[in-house]
């Protein structure tokens, strides 16, 4: 960041209120919050000087008191099926990644909301990189920025390139709880980029009092990373799950559903892992245990990466897991791996960790971290 910019405040992970509290403060209207929003979030502008509907002299307050200013793109790449990685440098050597999935007329933004990840579920290379820090609402948000501002800027509110985001970036999102909400705040907000909060999906590894939690403070759709139809296989490839046992976990979900007060549908992830994880005896354990909940199902083939000895099943086996859970009642779905030639799919993404030592300062980091899970 330039010195120069130091004292001046990064409002482009500010929420409704929160810009208009600064107006406030400057002795500005407090409406004005509204158009500065749509300027930053709905055109992509960060120059004071181009917000043309405020005046002058509300466009020198801003330039002498505020920056709009995102993480910077220090790598990005495509993937021969369209998929686009971005790697974001956070500073002091952190970076993390955001995925651009375009499918049809469809594009969904995967959003990172940690550098690294204490969770350390077996099957993820992100954990496996340790963690080093939570970010802030203007890092996460400003990954949606970016993404939509790829397509060209200045942009219009009627520009909806990006139709849908989900955290399932980097990291846990309810273990950054408050940066999160804000920032899906924003993601909702019509001011900024209006999205539906059926288009905006948060996904948890089952941290199930911030669930509860989240309930609380936001009805967006919830993805539960299950992976295992019992305590004792879930214990080993999701450790957080000895802390909040499946039941705790399901119990937590059933309780946000029904606060959200409509046909809420939760998606359950199942990672298949060859020979661990994808027999038709645990496809029947998994059938069995759901039917307390309205969910669908959608199986993800394990993406394979260097320091893991983990398989993907092959497609039979794949195939008929998914028949069974057909058979008995539920939708269910196959994700279609995409950028796995990039290393931008689920479960791969790692940021720029190249350095060793810094490196196992992430991982002391992670220990200490989970400890407070």
């Amino acid at each position: 960041m330039n010195s120069t910019n130091l004292k001046k405040t990064n409002i482009l992970g500010k929420t409704l209120p929160e810009m208009e509290e600064l107006l406030v403060n400057l002795d500005q209207k407090s409406y004005r919050a509204k158009q500065i929003l749509k300027w930053i979030h709905q055109r992509g502008i960060c120059n004071f000087d181009d917000m043309t509907d405020l005046s002058k002299e509300l466009r020198n307050i801003m330039q002498d008191n505020f920056i709009i200013e995102a993480p910077k793109i220090s790598y990005e790449e495509l993937s021969e099926d369209g998929t686009k990685k971005w790697i974001l440098d956070v500073g002091n050597q952190d970076s993390v990644e955001m995925v651009l999935i375009p499918e049809g007329k469809r594009a969904t933004l995967c959003v990172s909301s940690q550098v690294g990840c204490a969770i350390n579920c077996s099957f993820c290379a992100t954990g496996k990189q340790g963690f080093s820090r939570n970010l802030e609402v203007s890092e996460i948000i400003g990954q949606l920025w970016l993404a939509a501002n790829s397509y060209g800027i200045p942009r219009t509110a009627s520009d909806k390139n990006i139709t849908n985001v989900v955290m399932m970036g980097m990291g846990e999102p309810l273990h950054n709880f408050d940066p999160v909400v804000a920032a899906m705040n924003i993601m909702l907000d019509e001011n900024a980029y209006g999205l539906s909060k059926r288009k905006v999906t948060l996904s948890t590894s089952g941290l199930a009092p911030e669930i509860n939690k989240l309930g609380k403070v936001s009805d967006v759709s919830l993805t539960i990373s299950l992976h295992a139809p019992n305590d004792e296989l879930r214990n080993t490839l999701v450790p957080v799950n000895k802390k909040y046992p499946i039941q705790l976990l399901l119990d937590a979900v059933k309780n946000y559903v029904e606060g959200c007060n409509d046909r809420r549908i939760t998606t359950i992830e199942y990672i298949l892992i060859d020979k661990v994880n994808d027999t038709l005896e645990l496809a029947k354990e998994l059938a069995d245990l759901l039917t307390q909940i309205k969910c669908k199902i959608n199986l993800i083939p394990f993406n394979e990466f260097n320091e893991s000895d983990y398989l993907q099943p092959s497609g039979n086996r794949i195939r008929k897991f998914k028949d069974y859970l057909v058979k008995r009642g539920y939708v269910t779905t196959i994700r279609s791996t995409r950028g796995d030639d990039i290393m931008a799919a689920c479960g791969q993404l790692v940021g720029q960790v190249n350095d060793k030592t810094r490196r196992k300062e992430r991982i002391q980091r992670a220990k200490i971290e989970a400890q407070s899970i």
